[in-house]
């Protein structure tokens, strides 16, 4: 049964139509992506779709007591009322108390807010979560949802997408985040040039079947062109003997990508990054960092060292407030640490995408502000010159002539970052750098990325963003360390699950659980390390870590040797030898890596 219906519905702002002649609709528990380049309508798609836009032209037709909540990239709070008047509004408190359902959205959107906050004082993202709670507690048959995962970080966002995904509720959401339209949707709609292109799935689902249009395209002008060749040749020539048609078979979607080479090749950019970085990046020595400046704010970092090397891709996660942006400051020497010292390679060329955005000229306009900064950029074996890779990130044709006074957030992001890529660093730190781009821009920025050789340090709440563009994860989880996931961003949100859970203060405030006593057998040897042995014993954890880096890296190297060797037997011979050195090495490094994490209780 469909819940809502669109019979030829068109309609334009100004002369750009958005959606033309669209006809469409929503079925009771569907839940459907909505994706395309910003700009194109996806956010009138849905106003239309809730009734709040009256289209120009064709019907919108609702059930009858049709229920539908919407939640829009503005949170249009009263700024004198409180969360919990928001929220709960006239509801008693037994009524939501006792409600498991409420007390679970309370828990991982709320969390630990004063109730008694007002929305006038909150943050952006402190808005978001009171808007989705307020959303997320009343009943509706619909959900239609514009950009919810905005200010959200990857905890809030997981657990919305599972919250939504068990939800009875038909759901219309329209998001940038990728990894997000896959956990949620079971269908995809794209609003392009007017049309709503509607594909089953996920956004995996989605890219492999638009793959696979755009090649049943190609095969299609193809024989278009021969025909059309044939019949040129026809007339000048008579005609001539009969030839079969080419044949074109709809293959597997694994066959769409069985040839593709990987996304980049990782050795080469990496010999490439030592040789302009140099063997040192950054080194951290004892570094001990609070957020606020020397002994205020959150602590961040507690007596760390750490190595950043070249060609490393790092991506760096933790909840809001963690202190992600205050290590990507101190690398970029903004902010000076509290204690110990901070080693910059004398190669590094650094270029730091902040959250502010800077330094850009109203007045002047797209292309002349690329081109003050480099006219050609070498990425990868390929030459680009600054209206090429403009293009690239979506300022075609007269876009580039546009006055930078004139340009939305998500175009001058785009632009500030690119003047940041043209000014040819070996080193980025970018923080936030998917924010207010469509999914095609994203497209674009990851496959700059691939081409870009240097370091790589990245914040990002957007999953998919953050494990396409690198090749770990490191974690800031509240205990001054920088920690290795070798599990990606599965394994912080199950570390953050089994040690860091939130927990809601509902009224007057619920005081957490007292945490598990350690066991009896690890207490006297944690209880027996200075400070100063912590710290040493952590040294040598990262020293170890490095070499059992190193000697994987070997492997790998001599796995692909041996395949090439496969037919002669003296060079498998010596090739064999020396993996089995390096597999006797790498057992007893972690024989010692596990003794050393033992002694530190990690």
């Amino acid at each position: 049964m469909n819940l809502v219906n669109l019979e030829s519905v068109s309609h334009a702002y100004g002369p750009k139509p958005l959606l033309s002649d669209v006809s469409l609709g929503v079925e009771a528990g569907e839940r459907i992506g909505v994706v395309g380049r910003n700009g194109g309508g996806k956010t009138t798609l849905l106003s239309v779709l809730a009734g709040t836009v009256t289209p120009d032209s064709g019907r919108v037709t609702h059930n009858r007591g049709l229920r539908v909540g919407i939640l829009s990239q503005q949170d249009d709070l009263d700024p004198a009322a409180t969360i919990s008047e928001i929220v709960l509004g006239e509801l008693a408190e037994h009524e939501w108390a006792g409600d498991q359902r409420v007390r679970e959205i309370f828990t991982n959107l709320i969390g630990d807010l004063d109730l008694g906050s007002k929305a006038g004082a909150l943050s952006g993202g402190e808005r978001r979560r009171t808007a989705l709670a307020k959303l997320l507690i009343d009943d509706h048959d619909l959900i239609m949802l514009d950009e919810p995962t905005n200010h959200l970080d990857i905890e809030a966002i997981a657990w919305l997408a599972g919250h939504l995904a068990g939800r009875k509720s038909a759901v219309v959401v329209v998001t940038h985040d990728r990894w997000f339209l896959d956990a949620v949707s079971t269908r995809t709609w794209e609003v392009v040039d007017g049309r709503v292109e509607r594909y089953e799935g996920g956004y995996a689902a989605y890219v492999l079947a638009k793959a696979e249009r755009a090649r049943i395209a190609q095969a299609a002008e193809e024989r278009r062109q021969n025909l059309m060749r044939k019949e040129i040749a026809w007339l000048r020539r008579g005609p001539p003997a009969r030839t079969s048609k080419p044949k074109f078979r709809i293959e597997a979607a694994q066959a769409l990508i069985a040839n593709e080479p990987p996304a980049r090749e990782t050795v080469e950019l990496m010999k490439f990054a030592a040789a302009r970085l140099g063997k040192t990046v950054y080194d951290l020595e004892d570094v001990t960092l609070h957020a606020g400046g020397p002994g205020t704010g959150p602590l961040v970092l507690d007596h760390l060292t750490w190595q950043f090397g070249p060609g490393d891709r790092i991506g760096l996660i933790g909840v809001n407030g963690s202190g992600k942006s205050s290590v990507l400051r101190l690398l970029a020497d903004t902010i000076k640490p509290d204690s110990g010292r901070v080693v910059r390679g004398r190669t590094v060329r650094l270029a730091h995408l902040s959250q502010e955005l800077g330094e850009l000229d109203p007045s002047r306009r797209v292309l002349e502000s690329v081109e003050e900064v480099r006219k050609y950029l070498q990425l990868g074996k390929r030459e680009w010159t600054a209206s090429q890779l403009l293009e690239r990130l979506g300022f075609r044709g007269d876009a580039q002539w546009k006055v930078i006074g004139d340009l939305s957030g998500g175009e001058r992001r785009r632009l500030q970052l690119l003047r940041l890529l043209m000014d040819d660093p070996n080193v980025l730190l970018l923080d936030e750098p998917t924010n207010d781009l469509d999914i095609e821009t994203l497209n674009e920025l990851e496959d700059l990325l691939d081409g870009w050789p240097g370091t790589l340090i990245l914040v990002s709440h957007d999953r998919y963003f953050l494990e396409r563009v690198t090749d770990r994860c490191v974690a800031l989880l509240g205990d001054g360390r920088l920690s290795m996931l070798p599990g990606g961003v599965d394994e912080y949100l199950e570390r953050r699950a089994a040690g860091t859970a939130v927990t809601a203060r509902l009224g007057a405030g619920t005081p957490p659980p007292p945490a598990e006593a350690a066991p009896a057998s690890a207490a006297p040897e944690q209880a027996g390390l200075s400070a100063k042995e912590e710290r040493e014993l952590r040294k040598e954890l990262n020293r170890l870590e490095r070499q059992l880096d190193k000697l994987s890296d070997q492997e790998s190297k001599l796995h692909a040797a041996m395949a090439d060797a496969a037919s002669d037997y003296g060079k498998l011979g010596s090739l064999d030898a020396q993996l089995r050195e390096i597999t006797a090495q790498k057992d007893t490094i972690e024989a010692e890596w596990l003794e050393v994490a033992d002694r530190l209780g990690d």
